[in-house]
């Protein structure tokens, strides 16, 4: 049994679980009014009105269609302002289109896992790639080829990218390669790749196995990410506009598994990497397992976990995911690793910061700060440490 540094938060219920009303009112309506995860680009005004039809109607499962429909006249109603917007007042567009996908988010919260969420999904990218067409500098998609896609992989692989105007042949750039989350995906990272463009750096993103349609990499497969990754850097090497010498991975959240896998798997690909809130082994243990779902995410993760997996149930989860997914189980912490940047919340109640201390006792040295009295992803402080550290890896690497 673990000594978990959350203490007595370890068993606590958190209360919100099952109740939209106390979500909102514990948990969200905060956030909401500054426009911070989850509802960064949104506008409190458009989901008021959408938390009082919820809350009113005692809608409080998200998988149901009438949650993730609750959102959608407002979600729809922005794309139309802002489609009609383009041709007089592109700024006006690009704010309503971001609006837009704010509302989309929510609704396909916390998990794509059914087939309105799928088809919310798409409706929230196409929205998203319209505004990001009018920025000054455009976020563009581009499909390139899964050239190490083994048995059950699919063959393609949708990215985003952001380039800085200056990046060239004769001027390469450096590259982050963002690694998305459980419940945040490629079209939810606009501010992070402005701070990438005001850093003169490239932003490449991915989502991870298990989340999206857009990830080919086979979920089941604990190996899978190994192929897609050696793909997706195999790819970013061969552009002339990127130096390889200078790419570092950021994987936030569930992504920081993959980031730090990555780091071990292909660190000679890499000048660095970034665990951000991330789990390595104890997340997918049974101990934790079992208390997860009281803690401070939105929406129980059991489902979510176990569709992201592939197991048939949360207890099939417990007794097989660690054996077969965890970092120390599998051996990969013993190996050599490039320079890799541990950050989270001391009291994260997603992913324990214990995953991140663990790899101290493991393979190459670490680099971590962890935030004292922060919950999962450490944040708001966490990417003041983030960036500096980047900047001093960028300007470092050979």
């Amino acid at each position: 049994m673990v000594n978990w540094i959350l203490g007595d938060l370890f068993k606590k219920d958190y209360g919100h679980q099952g109740s939209i009303k106390a979500l909102w009112e514990m948990r969200w309506m905060f956030p909401c009014r500054r426009a911070v995860y989850p509802f960064h680009d949104g506008k409190y005004e458009d989901f008021e009105p959408i938390f009082e039809k919820l809350i009113a109607e005692d809608i409080n499962d998200p998988y149901s269609d009438a949650y993730t429909s609750a959102f959608l006249p407002a979600a729809e109603s922005l794309v139309k302002q802002a489609g009609e917007a383009e041709s007089t007042d592109r700024e006006l567009a690009i704010q309503l289109y971001k609006r837009a996908n704010a509302v989309f988010r929510l609704s396909r919260f916390p998990y794509i896992g059914t087939p309105l969420k799928e088809q919310v999904f798409e409706s929230q990218k196409e929205a998203y790639l319209r505004g990001a067409k009018l920025w000054d500098v455009p976020l563009t998609e581009v499909v390139i080829p899964h050239q190490h896609a083994g048995e059950g992989d699919g063959k393609e692989i949708p990215l985003y990218l952001r380039i800085p105007p200056t990046a060239s042949k004769e001027s390469p750039c450096p590259v982050v390669l963002l690694v998305t989350g459980l419940d945040g995906h490629r079209p939810d990272n606009t501010e992070r790749t402005e701070e990438h463009l005001k850093r003169g750096w490239a932003t490449v993103i991915c989502d991870i196995p298990g989340t999206t349609v857009d990830c080919p990499a086979l979920k089941t497969d604990p190996l899978s990410p190994d192929r897609l990754f050696s793909s997706i850097l195999e790819w970013i090497a061969s552009q002339e506009q990127f130096n390889p010498h200078k790419v570092i991975a950021w994987g936030l959240s569930a992504g920081g598994y993959y980031t730090i896998r990555l780091a071990h798997t292909h660190a000679s690909s890499l000048a660095g990497s970034v665990g951000h809130g991330a789990g390595t082994h104890h997340y997918i243990g049974r101990e934790w397992l079992e208390q997860v779902g009281r803690h401070e995410y939105p929406f129980g993760l059991e489902r979510a976990y176990c569709m992201k997996y592939g197991y048939s149930d949360f207890e099939e989860m417990k007794e097989k995911c660690q054996k077969t997914f965890s970092l120390v189980e599998t051996g990969i912490v013993n190996m050599k690793s490039t320079r890799l940047l541990l950050i989270n919340g001391v009291l994260d109640g997603c992913m324990p910061v214990e995953d991140s201390m663990l790899l101290m006792e493991y393979g190459s040295p670490k680099e971590a700060r962890f935030i004292q009295g922060r919950a999962h992803m450490g944040y708001p402080e966490a990417n003041s440490v983030v960036y500096p550290w980047m900047e001093q890896v960028m300007s470092t690497a050979i």
